[in-house]
């Protein structure tokens, strides 16, 4: 009978080779050191709870108007934890679906950021000459629009609708990306993995799917954690003068234009939906501070 083959050891005084990392793996161990950035990872984690979860648990709704307490101040006795607004509607349950709207805003413009300005980009950088020229021209064409003129445009064409507010912003947020990443294509497409794989006869397609973009990852997170406050601003700026959401729903910027007439007398109808919202922004900048950081490869 045939002896069963033992397990090597590793030699008396050698070393065990350690475990390979990952480039995720080794962006979030870098990430993870950065005490700003994990401090607000875990903030926004908790806000984006509090827009989507919170309103269940508080006992007031959107637009349920409190008949004796009209601008009433913060008091935990009368139900209303940060007071109420000038029509007596909880401000807690109404900053909290303000940033359900302010937040899913950011959310999808960015997302229509990351996707077209992606494939747009890296399709134009790659192409190179006439179609490179014609697709830019394209850019330049959208970035000579007024973003106010194209918003009241789309509102006098199609009416009032919070959809509108997506796609304007939608429309114009994914050019920046389209640049950053067009010039990235054109550094990338000279590299010497680009000129093996088309050696080997990878199609264009397959170069720029497997080999541009996923090489594109590190700028592209970093320029969209970028891009989610400038967004947020934009749909706050848009509700401030009155071109945002409508009746019975609300925003931060929608808040931040009401409470802006009653200062003086209720401050705080002012200072909850700012306070959330510079929270919120801060966080996003030092986030996308730390990612910067956590994806530089000479940040080793």
């Amino acid at each position: 009978m045939s002896e069963m083959p033992q397990t090597m050891s590793p030699a008396p005084g050698t070393l065990a080779t350690p475990a390979g990392r990952s480039l995720a793996q080794d962006a979030w161990r870098r990430l993870r050191t950065n005490r700003a950035a994990m401090v607000s990872l875990v903030l926004l984690v908790l806000i984006a709870l509090a827009c989507f979860v919170g309103p269940w648990f508080i006992g007031w709704e959107l637009d349920e108007v409190d008949w004796e307490a009209f601008r009433a101040p913060p008091s935990w006795e009368s139900g209303h934890w940060l007071g109420t607004d000038a029509n007596g509607r909880d401000l807690l349950t109404r900053t909290l679906y303000g940033g359900q709207v302010s937040l899913t805003v950011a959310v999808v413009a960015s997302a229509v950021a990351l996707v077209v300005g992606v494939l747009y980009g890296a399709i134009a950088g790659f192409a190179g000459g006439r179609t490179d020229a014609l697709m830019m021209r394209g850019v330049d064409i959208l970035y000579a629009l007024p973003f106010l003129f194209l918003v009241i445009l789309m509102m006098v064409v199609f009416g009032r609708n919070i959809v509108l507010i997506y796609v304007a912003i939608g429309a114009v947020e994914w050019l920046d990306m389209a640049r950053i990443v067009r010039g990235q294509t054109l550094a990338l497409k000279r590299q010497e993995f680009v000129e093996a794989a088309r050696a080997l006869g990878v199609g264009n397609r397959d170069i720029v799917m497997r080999h541009i973009i996923p090489n594109l990852i590190g700028p592209v997170i970093v320029f969209l954690t970028l891009t989610v406050p400038k967004v947020i601003l934009l749909e706050s700026f848009l509700s401030f003068l009155g071109l945002g959401v409508q009746e019975p729903l609300t925003s931060w910027g929608a808040l931040i234009s009401e409470g802006k007439d009653m200062m003086a007398r209720a401050p705080w109808m002012l200072l909850v939906p700012s306070a959330f919202l510079t929270i919120t922004l801060f966080c996003l900048n030092f986030l996308g501070d730390g990612l910067r950081d956590a994806l530089d490869p000479r940040g080793r």
